[in-house]
């Protein structure tokens, strides 16, 4: 949980691609819980997405190769916003 005026990173960016941020003190919020399941599926996708390129990896043609790369590097971005938001809010408990 995050103090109430220190803003939590949302895992999702704005039109221009800049990060954007909830500012609230109600954690239980319909935003905050909408936050929360799109990063349990981002997370969830992106272990999906890992366990089908170590399938596809050794044999895949240089066509779906550029395409795997694009789809890992769009799943380690999310995580990587994840980390982010949850270590603020880790932050922020001690």
């Amino acid at each position: 949980m995050t103090h109430p005026h220190e803003p939590r990173l949302l895992p999702w960016s704005g039109p221009d691609g800049k990060p954007c941020y909830l500012i609230t003190d109600d954690h239980g919020g319909p935003v905050s819980r909408l936050a929360d399941t799109t990063e349990a599926t981002q997370l969830g996708m992106g272990a999906e997405l890992l366990g089908h390129v170590r399938v596809l990896l050794p044999n895949a043609p240089h066509g779906e190769l550029r395409f795997l790369a694009e789809r890992l590097s769009e799943a380690l971005a999310d995580a990587l916003r994840v980390a982010e938001s949850r270590g603020r809010r880790l932050e922020g408990l001690s």
